[in-house]
């Protein structure tokens, strides 16, 4: 199918996207390098590109002699001085919506990271409740306290849940191997049957999963066990050892 035709030249719907694919890409990388060191190098490298584009035009025999020979190693050079950037490419490619139902690397970091986290919680007995972020999206939580957007880890878990720290009472919402949010407010539940047994943090864990497809995991401060709440229903009083095990059963639900 073609869109446009002049003389020679023919642009086709395949032609639209292509330049659509490349300009996305052009996009993101942009976007990515955007207030860094990197910011200044593809400045640079537009620049060659440019005078490289010239001499070709001019015929400058010298020039593009030099420039074609730079071409053969130019990309090792450029992965080399690009690597850190790459990485961050690629951990936001695995961040990807539509790949992570492909993808069970950062599942796996979940239970790893989260696991941990809730054993050191539970022997120290300090209070945790970390929502789990599934399909439904979780952003009015997120906006409701403060935005982290760190790299998940037990360590950060701990920390963020240390008594008397800014950020220890509220939920931490996680979302692939994120954490997007700590201190945030979740609602809770309206069921009678929760409202005697248990405290705030058990009914908030409840009352956001009634609402989402989040898993919830709470840790009591007053008696270390550890609970999970998944579609409005509290799975309670589960062993250090056996936590992992249940928690990814929950995530494949």
């Amino acid at each position: 199918m073609t869109l446009l035709e002049i003389e020679f030249l023919r642009f086709g719907f395949k032609d639209l996207i292509d330049v659509l694919i490349v300009s996305f890409i052009f996009y993101e990388v942009l976007k990515l390098t955007k207030g860094t060191r990197s910011a200044q190098i593809i400045v640079g490298l537009t620049l060659i590109v440019f005078v490289a584009f010239v001499a070709y035009w001019l015929r400058l025999e010298g020039l593009t002699w030099l420039f074609s020979n730079l071409a053969t190693f130019g990309l090792i050079v450029l992965v080399i001085v690009f690597q850190p950037e790459l990485r961050g490419v690629l951990a936001q490619l695995g961040q990807n919506r539509v790949l992570r139902k492909f993808v069970t690397l950062e599942q796996r970091r979940v239970l790893v990271e989260v696991s941990r986290a809730v054993a050191r919680l539970s022997e120290l007995r300090y209070g945790g409740l970390i929502v789990i972020e599934r399909r439904t999206g979780l952003k009015n939580f997120v906006e409701s306290g403060k935005e982290i957007n760190a790299e998940l880890s037990s360590e950060l878990l701990v920390t963020l849940f240390t008594p008397y720290t800014p950020l220890h009472d509220g939920a931490v919402i996680v979302s692939g191997d994120f954490v997007l949010a700590a201190a945030a407010s979740l609602p809770l539940t309206t069921n009678p049957r929760y409202h005697k047994l248990y405290g705030m943090r058990h009914k908030a864990a409840i009352g956001v999963s009634e609402v989402s497809d989040a898993v919830v995991v709470v840790v009591s401060e007053e008696t270390s066990k550890i609970s999970i709440a998944f579609n409005g229903n509290l799975d309670s009083d589960i062993s250090r050892k056996e936590f992992r095990d249940k928690l990814s059963a929950y995530l494949r639900k």
